[in-house]
């Protein structure tokens, strides 16, 4: 009796979802296989792609083993359209309004648990698509790196609690698709799809000698820290990182009261090992200005680029150009049209990188007339090409041999590796390379407030000013000359840091109360985990165990 009435369900349930078809809004692609017609609400997986007309029941993938260079991807059967599923929740729309404000909303649980839930942004498929599809096919794990929003979206479940919600074992993952659409408020429909999958992740053995905090070996200009550390936070984290939960992390190092605290190595990386921390480097152009500004080769960080360049040179001149400082570069407050948060921002750094002159390319881009004067911080690598292209004119050799007679040699750094514009200067933007104990030192000279063997390298104004509170980027982040600022609060207790910050999660840490300098080195650019994985490593793991 119990299984009839099931089945009366079911086919209650496939019937209301044809039949909505009659009343449809738009237009949608009929359902003519049968595979779909028998599966409609449901989600399939599928470890290889099959074409839904060869696709059968049986193809439906019931185990899953999560590893490496592996495929995963959902076939999703729907009763209508995306957009005739959002005119449930606002009749009075057209479908213009529909399609503009509204598309999947998706929920990732986990063993019974709701892990990630994401409103899919409104540009994620077509509008032909939105319109017409009943059933569509998308990558959620591509080995081939398969372009499509349904690896962004995995990726953003993965370093949202998903990684850690899929531990060594079995698991049941369900994802539930609604319809949603953002208008005056948030509406969110009933489920149209759902499916269920059974994960198996596999345990990934590694050398428990590996898991030891790594015994710190002695070394020139360094001594070694006798201080406490919770030696078991250090070796969970440790274990975390060889076993990919944190993945790509290569160093870190704990600097306090001057001296080595913690020194560990992953993935590869040694003691010589260059890091390509990408925009750490940034900082290092504000700490060779603020030197230039030191010893007189520029005046002030408040002259204008029009006393550097004839602006009217170059493409989109307007008296505003006039205006624009050095300070507004360092900031990331200039009004030019330029945002590297803006994907389709004229001067995003991936419309930079192919030009001939990245100097040209930055100064040919019009201004932003919405953008207040020295007032809205807009993240923006293109203008330390600006900064770095005035300091190599400025100084006596250029700036490659003034950053090592001024700043590497009086660290003691000999090893390093710039990366170099197309005009052969260094990249202020970022890809500046060192060892991780040579960024320590960079670190450190921050904390000594611009002094190195009691030499000084960097004025302590020019310190002062660089960590300060110049711009507000939210409510607890600030921005000062090319350094980040932030506050971590745990255990009741304010950790206020301020930070070089690049791509993938490499940070050098200064922390503002106490005498402690962390650097953390990664590979994971472009990552969905990269940046998310430093703050649990932060938060979880480095402070509480250095301040116990």
């Amino acid at each position: 009796m119990k299984s009839k009435i099931i089945t009366l369900a079911l086919s209650l349930l496939t019937y209301l979802n044809v039949s909505a078809q009659k009343n449809e809004f738009v237009k949608p692609d009929s359902i003519i296989y049968p595979i779909h017609k028998s599966n409609i609400g449901k989600i399939a997986f599928m470890s290889q792609t099959i074409a839904v007309e060869n696709f059968k029941q049986t193809d439906f993938l019931q185990t899953f083993e999560l590893k490496e260079k592996t495929d995963l991807t959902i076939r999703v059967f729907l009763g209508n359209s995306l957009t005739n599923y959002l005119h449930l929740l606002s009749p009075q729309s057209t479908a213009e309004e529909l399609t503009k404000n509204g598309n999947y909303q998706f929920t990732f649980v986990v063993d019974n648990k709701k892990v990630y839930v994401e409103n899919l942004n409104v540009g994620a498929g077509s509008i032909e698509n939105k319109n017409q599809k009943t059933i569509f096919r998308i990558p959620l794990i591509s080995s081939i790196n398969e372009d499509s929003w349904g690896t962004f979206l995995w990726n953003r479940f993965f370093g949202n609690g998903g990684q850690e919600a899929l531990s060594e074992g079995e698991h049941f993952l369900k994802i539930e698709i609604r319809p949603y659409l953002k208008l005056s408020e948030v509406l969110t429909g009933n489920i149209i799809a759902e499916g269920q999958l059974k994960i198996i992740v596999p345990e990934i053995k590694i050398d428990e000698k590996l898991v030891k905090v790594q015994q710190i070996k002695p070394i020139k200009d360094w001594q070694i820290s006798t201080a406490k550390i919770d030696i078991a936070k250090i070796e969970e984290l440790n274990r975390k990182i060889e076993k990919k939960i944190y993945k790509d992390v290569t160093s870190i190092v704990v600097l306090k009261d001057r001296k080595i605290l913690i020194e560990e190595y992953f993935n590869g990386a040694n003691r010589n090992s260059l890091h390509d921390t990408r925009s750490v480097g940034k900082s290092f152009a504000s700490t060779l200005l603020g030197i230039a500004i030191k010893d007189k080769y520029i005046k002030s960080e408040t002259q204008t680029l029009k006393e550097f360049y004839d602006l009217k040179s170059f493409q989109n001149y307007s008296v505003s150009k006039d205006s624009i400082t050095l300070k507004s570069l360092l900031t990331m407050s200039a009004t030019f049209e330029g945002s590297d948060i803006n994907s389709e921002s004229l001067g995003n750094e991936e419309n930079m990188y192919p030009t001939k002159n990245w100097v040209r390319f930055t100064l040919d881009l019009p201004i932003d007339k919405t953008k207040q004067i020295n007032k809205q911080w807009d993240y923006f690598t293109a203008g330390c090409i600006v900064l770095g292209d005035i300091i190599h004119k400025s100084v006596p050799n250029g700036l490659e041999k003034y950053s090592l007679e001024k700043l590497f040699k009086p660290l003691g750094i000999k090893k390093y590796k710039w990366q170099f514009t197309p005009q052969n200067v260094p990249n202020t933007a970022g890809s500046l390379q060192l060892s991780s104990l040579d960024y320590a030192k960079y670190g450190q000279l921050y904390k000594n407030q611009g002094i190195w063997n009691g030499k000084q390298i960097v004025s302590q104004e020019w310190v002062t000013k660089s960590l300060s509170h110049q711009m507000n980027i939210s409510e607890d982040e600030y921005y000062g000359y090319l350094f980040w600022n932030k506050i971590y609060k745990i255990n009741g207790k304010d950790y206020e840091v301020y930070y070089s910050s690049g791509n993938g999660g490499n940070r050098i840490f200064m922390f503002k109360d106490q005498p402690i300098v962390i650097v953390i080195t990664s590979k994971a650019y472009n990552t969905p985990y990269g940046e998310k994985q430093i703050e649990k490593i932060m938060q979880e793991y480095l402070i509480p165990a250095i301040s116990k």
